[in-house]
């Protein structure tokens, strides 16, 4: 893709908002919190107006079904492995896996396979933080300010005031994806989180902008508050006292299991296991979860009970029925009549066309993960799907099949390639010369000399241009290194491949005197250094 839009594919936040879209919403006002009385959070009777009726029938069926979806699945778009699991009225019904869990070793992906969760990962740090509320250490009205010291945004209102609430519900005002950009490049999350003062803020509660770093903010803030790191917390809140052993919040602990699935990605239409696998732990508590089907078979389950689990209370209503309502409109409606998107504190919710509240989240790395859960509360019904493929939609499409099954007895349309195209537009390469080759009537460069030196930036740091041998080097961050290639006249392009810029993508670098702007650092107006 070019243009100036961020293409990070590891939050998929078109795609949760095309999820949401796709099967409707109902809207809070998002600039006032819609936090329910103790008295009013239980509907006797959810979903009794609903056109739709899901029974044991129509779920058999939505299950016997699933097997023949996912072979389909993985047929049509070449994924690896999968595992699927169901809970319908506090049991499972379905909890297998299919395929391997890395094309170079083989191995069978089971229930117990352990794969990362991406996003999937913010739904349930949303249930870390209810249980945190729970305990008292925050509300979801406490400003991250409050527990994170040194915070703020470039409006130092917006900056005191933001709350956990905002944050989880991507309304701070940040652009899409702010902070991703400094992650690529080998920032820790102290520095991306400072650096986020340093972003111009659109309209504060009125703006939504999916993000990793506002969440990962609001995390952090309420770890401090409890006195521990966030994986720790998560653990001792929400993992340990659920029984989901094989859950975690640390990269190394993925990394440690001997039942894991690698992340894969498609090189010259082949699908290879990443060579580089993706380690989110900078953003943990918006992207850095793994987990198995087996444990999150448990945490679906105590959603569905209304924060229950063992038939005893274990997230109070009033703490998790506000992250799991709408609080913001995500996806506007693109034309007359058509829905829009909505999201809670890390949960999208939605309403089915049969009038069932949906309850969803997606999530993806571009390096190899795609996952997404969906739930019908008042059905007591859920799935989720994980695999180990780059975001490609087949989770998504499973999904949506079972679940019309479930509804209407039968797919209302064909969503795996709807899903599929979606996913391929949203992972096209990165920059304005895609596909182009240099002009053969290029003008001459300068001596490259003249092109050299450290070019300064406050949001991404200096960027170093050297001479390396007889070539151009660009060093951006601790990490970010490329090979300058001269295109024409003062112009070179650099081909950034990482989590957020998919195989083949071109960004020029252009030089003028003193100044140099790099494209793919440009695509929020912050791209500019100064030698």
């Amino acid at each position: 893709m070019s243009g100036n839009k961020l293409r990070v594919v590891s939050a998929v936040g078109g795609a949760v908002l095309i999820l949401c879209g796709l099967t409707a919403c109902t809207f809070a006002d998002a600039s006032t919190e819609q936090t329910p009385s103790a008295t009013a959070t239980v509907n006797p009777d959810p979903g009794a107006d609903a056109l739709a009726t899901v029974t044991q029938a129509q779920v058999d069926e939505a299950v016997d079904d699933l097997e023949a979806s996912v072979e389909s699945a993985m047929e049509a778009s070449g994924t690896p492995g999968i595992a699927v699991g169901v809970v319908y009225e506090g049991e499972v019904l379905y909890a297998e896996g299919f395929g391997v869990r890395d094309l170079d070793g083989g191995e069978p992906v089971d229930a117990d396979t352990v794969f990362a969760l991406a996003s999937v990962s913010k739904s349930i740090g949303a249930s870390v933080v209810a249980r945190a509320i729970d305990e008292g250490y925050v509300s979801w009205d406490t400003p991250v300010a409050e527990h994170l010291d040194g915070f703020t945004l470039s409006d130092p209102y917006v900056g005191s005031h933001v709350t956990i609430a905002d944050m989880y519900a991507h309304r701070s005002g940040l652009f899409k994806h702010a902070g991703d950009e400094l992650e690529e490049i080998g920032y820790d999350r102290a520095t991306i989180l400072e650096r986020l003062s340093l972003i111009p803020l659109a309209p504060w509660r009125s703006t939504y902008a999916y993000g990793n770093f506002d969440i990962t903010a609001a995390g952090e803030s309420v770890a401090r508050a409890a006195g521990e790191e966030w994986p720790d917390l998560s653990e001792r809140l929400l993992y340990e006292p659920l029984g989901m052993t094989s859950t975690s919040s640390r990269y190394e602990d993925l990394e440690s299991r001997e039942n894991r699935a690698l992340g894969h990605l498609q090189l010259d239409g082949e699908w290879v296991v990443t060579p580089d696998q993706r380690q989110p732990d900078e953003q943990s508590p918006a992207g850095g979860v793994s987990s198995n089907i087996t444990d999150l078979m448990t945490w679906l389950s105590m959603l569905l009970a209304g924060g229950e689990h063992d038939g005893e209370a274990f997230v109070e209503a009033s703490s998790l029925v506000p992250a799991m309502s709408p609080q913001i409109v995500g996806s506007p409606p693109s034309s007359f009549g058509s829905r829009a998107g909505y999201y809670g504190y890390g949960f999208n919710v939605g309403t089915t066309p049969g009038g069932l509240v949906d309850v969803n989240h997606s999530g993806a790395f571009l390096l190899g993960t795609g996952t997404v859960f969906k739930l019908l509360p008042g059905a007591g019904l859920g799935i989720v799907v994980l695999s180990n493929a780059s975001a490609n939609g087949v989770p998504e499409g499973i999904a949506a099949r079972f679940l019309d099954i479930a509804q209407y007895g039968h797919e209302r349309r064909d969503w795996l390639p709807l899903f599929m195209g979606v996913f391929e537009g949203e992972s096209e390469p990165f920059g304005e010369l895609v596909g182009e080759t240099a002009p053969s009537d290029a003008a001459p460069a300068q001596a490259l000399e003249a092109y050299t030196g450290e070019y300064a930036n406050e949001y991404f740091g200096a960027a170093t241009v050297q001479l390396v041998g007889d070539e151009l080097e660009l060093a951006l961050g601790p990490t970010g290194r490329w090979a300058l290639e001269h295109w024409s006249g003062d112009e070179f392009v650099f081909r950034p491949f990482s989590e957020n810029a998919p195989p083949g993508s071109v960004s020029k670098a252009t030089f003028d005197g003193d100044t140099l702007v790099l494209e793919y650092f440009d695509q929020h107006g912050l791209g500019t250094f100064t030698r």
